[in-house]
Order: structure tokens, then C-alpha cells, then sequence
């Protein structure tokens, strides 16, 4: 092992470590889709989005939200419109008494558009082919 896998090895080990409890992912069509951008004296840029998915063979809906602030650059955020199928991963919120909210969040790490086939963050060998499962109605 070279040093640089030990060191990928040991990142992703502590990442599973501290956030490994915490780590979801959610499959089904886009709501809605609101992007916030802010500038502040054209050196540092905000984007936040935030998603409502309703997730598929299911009448409940997650709240996602998207943050990333960068330097000189503006951030940038991939094509999303309503009625997409999405895979969104991330994180769910920390379980506090004080606020309720934070739990139902689902802070984003990445979104896999199948609709046109786009993520937010490159994958390792592309999109994931995703099976449906048919039921079948077996009453005899």
C-alpha cells in the first residue's frame, strides 16, 4: 500500500467512524427546487439550495438542503427541475431536544439525477443501473 491509499484508507475509516450512524439515502421525484446564491463584496460566495423529494412508492416527503460557500468562484449546482428522479445521499440531522427541524433535514453530500443521468459529485464507474421490483399479485 502506498502512502496515499493508507492515508485515503484512514480518512474514509474516521469518516465512517464519526458519521457512520447518520448516513442515508433517499430515491424518488423531485418537488421542488430553490437555489439561493449570495455574494458578499464579490470575494466570498454562498449557494444554498434546498429540495423536497417525495420519495418513490411512498407519500412522505424529505427535506434536503444543499450549502457550499467558496472563495473568488461562484459554486456551482447541477440541472434540476421538477418531477426528476433522484438519488440524493447524505446525512440526517443530529437527534436534539432543543430543535425538531434539524432532525427531518437531510443535509446533501451528493444527487444522482437519473432522469438525465448527471451527479453532483463524479462517482467511481459511473451511474448505478437501478432495478425496479414489480410486485406481483400472486392470490390463488
Amino acid at each position: 500500500m502506498s502512502f496515499k491509499e493508507k492515508f485515503a484508507k484512514y480518512y474514509s475509516e474516521a469518516y465512517l467512524k464519526k458519521y457512520g450512524d447518520r448516513i442515508t439515502q433517499v430515491q424518488g421525484n423531485v418537488l421542488s427546487v430553490k437555489i439561493y446564491e449570495k455574494s458578499i463584496l464579490w470575494i466570498f460566495n454562498k449557494l444554498t439550495v434546498s429540495l423536497v423529494v417525495k420519495l418513490e412508492g411512498s407519500r412522505s416527503v424529505v427535506k434536503c438542503e444543499y450549502k457550499k460557500k467558496r472563495w473568488f468562484k461562484k459554486p456551482e449546482f447541477m440541472k434540476l427541475s421538477q418531477g426528476n428522479s433522484v438519488i440524493v445521499q447524505g446525512l440526517k440531522g443530529k437527534k436534539s431536544k432543543k430543535s425538531a427541524d434539524s432532525k427531518e433535514l437531510l443535509q446533501v453530500l451528493n444527487i444522482l439525477n437519473l432522469t438525465n443521468k448527471q451527479s453532483l459529485m463524479p462517482i467511481e464507474g459511473g451511474m448505478p443501473k437501478i432495478q425496479k421490483i414489480r410486485k406481483t399479485n400472486r392470490m390463488r
